[in-house]
């Protein structure tokens, strides 16, 4: 690979000579990691000419990295970063002036400092990834993806690929939405009440920011999505956590006045509780008498492998005030980013607007591949593959912990693809967590879901999303030996 000519220029300031100038710049691009070994110099006449100096000039400072061992050369081919070049250093190197900031008075508003853990980008090297929200790809249906992104890269679907849509989305991914995957939730909506995003973690920071301001005030779940109480505590909002218990949010427990309700009513994150009917119509009479608006945030609604979900809020809302979120990346991959916000038109407006000014619109490429996917049949015919395969994991999970004695602290009604787990009062799961890790097993600490700064700190989430069932029972032997060592 040659070195663009474009990465050379000199320092007005610099000290010395020309020739010696040049070797620096060189040397130091060889140092700091930049040119790598074999890769090849600009011709003398072409940096000569892009510098503005004599070629003369350039062809010494060559000769002067060559005796040095920076550079080799080879006939009638020109000049190539040595084999036998020093080796960049292990510590990226300081250039002269930086961090001359105080970034701790530069800096206007802090985004770092949330309880959103860190997942290992290595998880499949592990050999017992009970990890939440992973792509299995002995599940992934690559043929066809493959298949449907070839299509949408194709002549006809130029446009979409290639056109700014500015504030738009691609229509043929709003009409499967609109047409296909919201009535199976018993919602009705027109193109202009839905909105794509790069995921439900978009979805909930738009939503955030359109509704919510320093003097209102939002409730959440304890415990929640550790995201979205992230995002809830850099709106500067005022924030309610309020406990759930075994049918989810509970409404009388919720303050005398709230401004935006965020829930998870059909799959409590990361509970897995299910709200009752009954519930979902006291809550939604609550945030009534509150004028309160609902984010109903729907993320795990295909994987009901147990039975029919429960009628979203959205269905039941005859006011207007329930803004749902769902989320291709869950049931899809996560690395999709698609996922949908749908609401009033005056909040999708607005919400609109703030996307555009963030980051226009998702994709267009990744929304015509995922319309086609949605729309020729893939996804459904994905989604029942993974139910049967979840359902069955789950049956093999659920032994094993029964076998072990491990105490199950909530499971979805419906299906899922976790499992919220308890260990004995007085253990850390996060420490046990690391422990665990020196074993191949990969869990989900609990912390990071509350809300109190004193979290508790022996639950933890086993998903089987991401193990086969025949790792499974080893997997939960291990965990159960862990425990029984951290008592």
């Amino acid at each position: 690979m040659a070195i663009s000519v474009e990465t050379f220029f000199l320092d007005s300031d610099a000290q010395g000579t020309l020739q010696a100038q040049i070797q620096q710049m060189i040397a130091e691009g060889i140092l700091s990691g930049r040119f790598a070994k074999g890769e090849k110099l600009p011709s003398s006449r072409k940096l000569a000419a892009h510098l503005g100096v004599s070629r003369i000039t350039v062809t010494l400072a060559y000769t002067e990295l060559q005796a040095n061992d920076y550079l080799s050369a080879r006939d009638r081919s020109g000049f190539y970063v040595s084999d036998n070049a020093p080796e960049p250093p292990r510590f990226a190197p300081r250039h002269p002036g930086q961090d001359r900031i105080d970034w701790s008075r530069a800096l206007g508003r802090r985004f770092t400092g949330g309880a959103t853990p860190e997942k290992p980008q290595d998880w499949s090297g592990y050999r017992y990834p009970f990890i939440y929200g992973q792509a299995d790809p002995k599940l992934f249906d690559h043929a066809n993806w493959r298949h449907c992104a070839l299509r949408a890269l194709g002549q006809k679907d130029f446009h979409a690929l290639t056109t700014d849509y500015y504030d738009q989305d691609d229509p043929k991914l709003i009409e499967f939405v609109a047409r296909h995957t919201l009535p199976r939730r018993g919602i009705l909506a027109e193109p202009e009440e839905i909105l794509i995003t790069m995921g439900a973690q978009n979805a909930l920071w738009l939503t955030a920011q359109v509704l919510l301001t320093q003097r209102r005030t939002a409730v959440i779940e304890d415990p929640c999505f550790h995201a979205l109480r992230d995002i809830l505590t850099q709106s500067r909002c005022h924030l309610t956590a309020v406990p759930v218990d075994h049918d989810g949010l509970p409404p009388n427990a919720l303050p005398e006045q709230a401004d935006v309700i965020f829930t998870t009513p059909s799959h409590q994150c990361p509970t897995n509780a299910t709200m009752p009917l009954a519930r979902r119509k006291a809550l939604l009479k609550k945030a009534r008498e509150m004028d309160a608006l609902i984010v109903e945030d729907d993320y795990e609604f295909e994987m009901a492998f147990l039975g029919s979900p429960s009628p979203s809020l959205k269905s039941l809302d005859r006011d207007g005030r329930v803004i749902y979120v769902g989320s291709f990346s869950k049931s899809i991959f996560p690395g999709l980013r698609l996922g949908y916000l749908v609401g009033p038109r005056p909040f999708i407006r607005e919400a609109r607007a703030l996307r555009a000014s963030v980051l226009r619109h998702p994709p267009g490429h990744m929304q015509r591949t995922a319309a086609y996917f949605l729309s020729l049949g893939h996804y459904d015919s994905l989604i029942r593959k993974m139910s049967q395969v979840y359902a069955h994991r789950r049956q093999v999970m659920e032994a094993a912990l029964a076998e072990h004695g491990l105490r199950i602290a909530g499971r979805g009604v419906f299906g899922g693809s976790s499992i919220w787990m308890r260990a004995p009062d007085g253990v850390d799961m996060t420490e046990v967590n690391e422990r665990l890790r020196m074993h191949g097993v990969l869990i989900e600490p609990g912390a990071p879901f509350f809300h109190d700064p004193d979290r508790a700190r022996n639950f933890y989430r086993l998903a089987y999303s991401s193990i086969h069932a025949d790792r499974i029972a080893a997997g939960v032997a291990l965990i159960a030996s862990e425990l029984e060592g951290a008592r």
